[in-house]
């Protein structure tokens, strides 16, 4: 995973947190929704990316071993 995705799902999770929590403590539902689902969007970043990554390195492993068998 790059550096920036990471950067990236972190900062949408944290800003996510920040609306979640501002909503409770305003009573503001829809602000506390807008928050979870930011939250979400930023987890789900992280895990795309991470399943990219492991898609990608068993790609390599693949190729390794053709490489390796010819």
């Amino acid at each position: 995973m790059t550096l920036d995705k990471r950067i990236d799902g972190a900062k949408d999770q944290l800003s996510g947190k920040a609306k979640e929590v501002e909503g409770k403590v305003t009573n503001d539902k829809a602000r506390e929704g807008q928050g979870k689902a930011e939250k979400s969007k930023g987890k789900l970043k992280e895990k795309l990316e991470d399943a990219k990554d492991r898609v990608e390195e068993t790609l390599d492993d693949v190729k390794d071993k053709v490489r390796n068998d010819k």
